[in-house]
């Protein structure tokens, strides 16, 4: 598996994103996507895009490289064996590190309809 270091790609505003930063963000064979996002006020943030699996983990600053690092290789590991995450990787890794979907993911159905 090839890993790309697109940080750089972005420009220094795109880097900011709500009240987070982007640190360090790498694509695997244009398939796979883990960015660490740190935080002033909040807990940093490690996206993950695998597949059908995708969301955010959320870890304190001290465990924030560490955590990081240890999920890209975990994904790794099951993209080179499977190309594609198994179920039982997905329950597993949800699991471990209590992955959740975006909160912007989700409307506010009433703005969105002007009422």
């Amino acid at each position: 598996m090839e890993w790309e270091d697109v940080t750089n790609y972005f420009t220094e505003e795109q880097r900011h994103y709500k009240n987070t930063y982007l640190e360090i963000d790498y694509v695997g064979d244009n398939k796979v996507e883990v960015s660490l996002f740190s935080s002033k006020d909040d807990l940093y943030e490690i996206y993950v895009s695998f597949g059908i699996m995708f969301g955010i983990v959320y870890v304190e600053e001290k465990d924030a490289y560490k955590t990081y690092y240890e999920i890209k290789d975990k994904i790794e590991e099951e993209y080179i064996k499977n190309k594609e995450p198994s179920g039982e990787f997905i329950d597993e890794f949800g699991e471990k590190y209590n992955i959740a979907l975006p909160n912007d993911l989700f409307f506010d159905f009433d703005k969105l309809l002007g009422l």
